[in-house]
This record gives C-alpha cells, sequence and structure tokens, in this order.
C-alpha cells in the first residue's frame, strides 16, 4: 500500500572537510545560510544554505570523500514522523538505526530517522518540530 508521509525534499545532505570554503562557494550561487550550529558531541558545524526552496544540510564532520556521489542523504519533509516510521518499520524497509532520533536544529528542533533505498542510497524523513 502506497503511503505518503512527505510534503517534498527536505533537504541534501553533503558532508564537507571544510565548511568556509563549501558556504563560500555556495554563496557564490546564491545561496544564503538560513540555520547555523556546532553539535558539541560531535565537534561538527552544520549550516543550512537555502536558495527559493531548495535547501542544503552542510556538515563539517572531516569525513568527506571528494569524489562524485558525495552528497550523503536525501531529507524528506515530513508530515508524521510517528507514522512514518511504523509504516517503515512494518513495511520490511532496510532501517538505519531503531529509533526516531532528536536534533537542536532550527527553532524547535527536528526529529528523523532513515532508510535505504535499492542502490544503497539514504533517504532520511526529517520533521521540523
Amino acid at each position: 500500500m502506497k503511503q505518503n508521509f512527505s510534503a517534498g525534499i527536505q533537504h541534501i545532505g553533503i558532508p564537507t572537510n571544510d565548511m568556509n570554503a563549501t558556504v563560500d562557494f555556495y554563496r557564490s550561487l546564491g545561496f544564503e545560510p538560513a540555520f547555523e550550529t556546532t553539535l558539541k558531541d560531535e565537534n561538527c558545524r552544520v549550516c543550512f544554505l537555502k536558495l527559493g526552496n531548495m535547501v542544503i544540510e552542510a556538515y563539517e564532520n572531516h569525513q568527506a570523500l571528494h569524489k562524485a556521489g558525495a552528497i550523503d542523504h536525501i531529507s524528506l519533509d515530513c508530515t508524521d514522523i510517528e507514522a512514518a516510521f511504523e509504516f517503515a518499520k512494518k513495511g520490511g524497509y532496510r532501517l538505519l538505526g531503531d529509533r526516531i532520533e532528536e536534533l537542536p536544529f532550527w527553532e524547535k528542533g527536528v526529529r528523523f530517522f532513515k532508510i535505504e533505498g535499492p542502490n544503497r542510497e539514504t533517504l532520511e524523513f526529517c520533521q521540523r518540530l
């Protein structure tokens, strides 16, 4: 049964080893920083860059591979994270974690989980709170 828990693409996640160069590059294309933070436990800078309705989540994890296919994940803008998670579990999708996670992004945080697609791509279901 087809389910719809998404309102479209929320963002595309790109790892980087140099946040300043990444922000400068996307700014030169017209993107503007929309939200920036540092995940203290992981010592990871995160910057969401926006151009129109397109959002890129750049995160400085110092593990970027610098080769074709470097996009880490596609995030779907989830409208009901609990229902989507139950659907994924019951539907036999390959979950990349055993629970819904939370991060202090945006004003009130986000809740998300990830599944693996048929080509080993990562799809993230993410709900802004």
